[in-house]
């Protein structure tokens, strides 16, 4: 297990610079995202699905705020119309980094990690525990695309991360457009209710795995 936390932390740093480029520069910020939608809304509401879209494709390359452009989404479009462009972007994230990393991915964990015996264990490891990770990948910001990766890069049938990665995605950007389109500027409540559970639920789940298949025998230094 932890060869498998070792390359998805160096993953997700690598994931999580650009957040912190992001931030200090100030190039990209929710009041950003907010204006552009709004902009594209008064256009014509297909402008607003395809900013969803791309916004949600790019946290493939940099870190954006999903849970946010997820209820922004429902707010501009609907509920039916946010979850299907929400779906659509996140999908797309995760399906490019899928085979992206199933072409160059062995190169890159091989720099990584060195060791082919304990990557060959690593493969072997996510490949047991691969529905449970993918299911809760959503758990944590950067996580989706680490999962996307690693899923690509250990040559998991594509099928099988499409199904589990779908369940992941879907649920998750219909409930978020959902208490979107129930929300306004006056009222806020029901997205800020709806983040405070996604988000509590999927990092008590997360919890409940590491705790089940992390044993403290297996907590060495790497």
């Amino acid at each position: 297990m932890k060869q498998l936390i070792t390359i998805a932390l160096i993953l997700a740093t690598i994931f999580a610079s650009t957040f912190v480029v992001i931030k200090a520069t100030g190039i990209l910020t929710i009041d950003d995202v907010r204006t552009w939608l709004t902009m594209a809304a008064e256009i014509n509401p297909i402008y607003v699905a395809l900013a969803v879209i791309i916004l949600l494709f790019s946290d493939l390359f940099i870190a954006v705020p999903n849970l946010t452009i997820c209820i922004l989404s429902g707010y501009f479009l609907g509920w039916l119309g946010g979850g299907l462009a929400s779906t659509a972007g996140m999908m797309l994230a995760g399906i490019v980094g899928y085979w992206i990393c199933w072409a160059i991915g062995p190169k890159i964990l091989l720099k990584i990690y060195k060791d082919q015996n304990k990557l060959t264990e690593m493969q072997h490891i996510f490949s047991e525990h691969s529905a449970s990770i993918i299911l809760m990948c959503r758990a944590l910001p950067i996580l989706p695309e680490v999962v996307a990766c690693l899923a690509g890069a250990n040559k998991m049938s594509f099928f099988r991360f499409m199904v589990y990665y779908s369940i992941s995605t879907i649920p998750y950007s219909f409930i978020a457009a959902y208490a979107g389109s129930k929300s306004s500027l006056a009222n806020p409540t029901p997205a800020i209710l709806a983040a405070i559970g996604i988000s509590l639920t999927l990092w008590f789940s997360w919890f409940i795995f590491l705790r089940r298949n992390y044993p403290k025998s297996d907590q060495k230094p790497i």
